[in-house]
């Protein structure tokens, strides 16, 4: 790999910590100001619904100038977000703002990938991109956790910074001041990205040319047998995980008895299970196979719903405790559970996401493929949490709620096999794997 790439990884890493750990801030927030529960999973919709109102903007953006640049400037934004969240607006309003840098961040950080390295290379890159990123999530929801438990954050609290006076006295607050200071980390890295020498076009300035030129692009990719495939499973991949995030918090508190810091760190455990899959098929799993991969994600939806069938009550107590979690036999054959569920996840979504990266690069270009490919996927999230939302206020059981998640996942993925098969009836689309790019 090119030295550019371990840089584009650290910057990743740093932007991705930050992130998640804010998204545990933002939780204690929420709770330190009484908020109604159903506005929990509402902090990811509000993160989120940028990546759809702008995505007929953001890549032609990215491709404006050098993605290095895109990254640095679209860092800031997310550190102005993570400072009105520190000065008392609302969550749900400074996390939309951070959700706006990282609308805008995302084309340039995976479309630099496209320029930087050859086809063959991606999914060893994504492999590597994934991983990283998981154990950044790993460790954000760990550090996010440990941040607002008791001790830690009173420690935080009783700091005296001289010459600063920020009045913080609640515990998400005070870990969103060390938040900050991960996201200086990750602009500074930023401004060490090389330029790749990738040039694009002159990009159109017109909104509704602009607007135009997305639903051309996205028209492309989803009538273009390879491009529909990998679109469909990345696409249901992220909307399934951003819900699963909020309904293991649930299951944590309610079926195991684990306190938000805790639920946090069980949450860190599936992203390990996310990093084995995908450094696995990273290591197995080359850009000619990845459709393969795809009963990968039926198993999954069906190892879920073995969540709410397994009566851990009796398994609740007793174990070791370890800082802020308590390591009980229930916790054990959850994180198992977990880190399977992960495992899969990480298997599957690894080469469609090279392949998706790979089709858009040879239809359209590295921007907006990304962009196109941010719309539909966080279009998918905001319907799921709007609906797992609707499922809290109606206080439904979280195992019920688990049952019909699952179920959910192994139907889609059923579906999306089948219309492969159906494709590979009528072509032989894998054969379109490795082209090279083309205009459009």
């Amino acid at each position: 790999m090119k030295r550019g790439f371990y840089v584009i990884m650290a910057a990743q890493f740093f932007s991705s910590l930050a992130d998640n750990a804010l998204l545990i801030a933002a939780i204690a927030l929420l709770r330190d100001i009484s908020a109604p529960e159903w506005m929990t999973p509402m902090l990811k919709l509000f993160f989120f619904v940028s990546y759809v109102m702008l995505a007929a903007f953001v890549g032609a953006f990215a491709d404006s100038m050098p993605k290095g640049r895109v990254m640095l400037i679209t860092n800031g934004i997310k550190i102005v977000g993570c400072l009105s969240m520190l000065f008392g607006v609302h969550p749900l309003a400074a996390y939309a703002v951070v959700g706006l840098g990282a609308a805008a961040y995302s084309p340039a950080k995976y479309g630099i990938l496209t320029e930087l390295l050859p086809p063959e290379k991606l999914v060893i890159a994504n492999g590597w991109i994934e991983g990283l990123t998981v154990g950044s999530i790993i460790l954000g929801f760990v550090v996010g956790g440990v941040l607002v438990s008791p001790r830690i954050a009173a420690s935080l609290i009783a700091l005296d910074v001289p010459m600063l006076d920020f009045d913080i006295d609640q515990a998400g607050e005070a870990a969103i001041g060390v938040i900050v200071l991960m996201y200086a980390t990750a602009a500074y890295i930023n401004t060490r990205i090389p330029d790749t020498g990738a040039r694009y076009p002159r990009q159109e300035r017109s909104p509704w040319r602009l607007i135009l030129d997305f639903g051309h692009c996205v028209a492309t990719l989803w009538r273009d047998k390879l491009g529909q495939i990998s679109l469909a499973v990345t696409t249901l991949f992220w909307g399934a995980g951003a819900t699963l995030q909020f309904i293991i918090l649930k299951w944590c508190e309610q079926v195991l008895g684990l306190s938000l810091s805790q639920g946090a760190i069980m949450q860190a455990v599936v992203a390990v299970g996310i990093a084995i899959g995908s450094v696995w098929a990273a290591a197995r799993v080359t850009l000619k196979r990845s459709l393969s991969v795809l009963p990968v994600g039926i198993a999954m939806g069906m190892v879920v719903i073995a969540m709410a069938l397994i009566d851990f009550a009796p398994l609740r107590g007793g174990g070791m405790s370890f800082g802020v979690l308590q390591l009980s036999p229930a916790v054990m054959v959850a994180s198992a559970l977990m880190i399977v569920v992960g495992a899969l996840a990480g298997y599957f979504v690894v080469p469609m996401n090279a392949l998706l990266q790979h089709r858009g690069h040879v239809l359209l270009s590295a921007g907006h493929s990304i962009a196109v490919q941010n719309f539909n996927e966080n279009l998918n999230i905001l319907v799921m949490l709007g609906i797992y939302a609707t499922l809290v206020w109606l206080d439904l059981r979280v195992e019920t709620i688990i049952v019909m998640f699952g179920f959910f996942v192994a139907v889609v993925m059923t579906l999306i096999l089948l219309r492969h098969h159906y494709n590979q009836r009528q072509f032989d689309s894998v054969s379109l794997i490795g082209e090279a790019r083309r205009g459009h």
